[in-house]
């Protein structure tokens, strides 16, 4: 005797199949899945190419640094003294940060715009 009937079959048989349910260790590892990913386009792809892309560029940048013969702390004492020059202008230091701005707007505007075209990513 067979332990189906036929009605039994004939509804297994016309059932539709259907994905598995995840088991509970997938479904907590969807949510570090989506995490990731967040965190993959926050930082701009994927951590080792971020690294290697970082890594090149600080290079470049380091060695035309080098080259002009700036240093980091020099950076930094400029960064203090504009600081520091800004608070001894008072009021003026509004016309003074235009002025800064608008020549730092002649080197940053025109690299964006090419940037932009030639970076052939969709704004999103």
């Amino acid at each position: 005797m067979s332990v189906w009937k036929d009605h039994d079959l004939r509804r297994l048989e016309a059932a539709p199949i259907s994905a598995p349910q995840p088991i509970e260790a997938e479904r907590r590892g969807a949510g570090r899945d989506m995490a990731d990913s967040t965190f993959t386009r926050f930082i701009g792809g994927s951590p080792v190419a971020v690294f290697v892309r970082l890594a090149f560029v600080s290079l470049v940048v380091g060695a035309l640094l080098v080259w002009l013969d700036i240093r980091p702390f020099d950076i930094l004492r400029g960064v203090e003294r504009f600081i520091a020059r800004l608070w001894d202008l008072g009021f003026d230091a509004v016309r003074e940060i235009a002025s800064y701005m608008a020549m730092g707007a002649v080197v940053v505007v025109p690299i964006w715009l090419l940037m932009r075209i030639f970076g052939g990513r969709s704004a999103r």
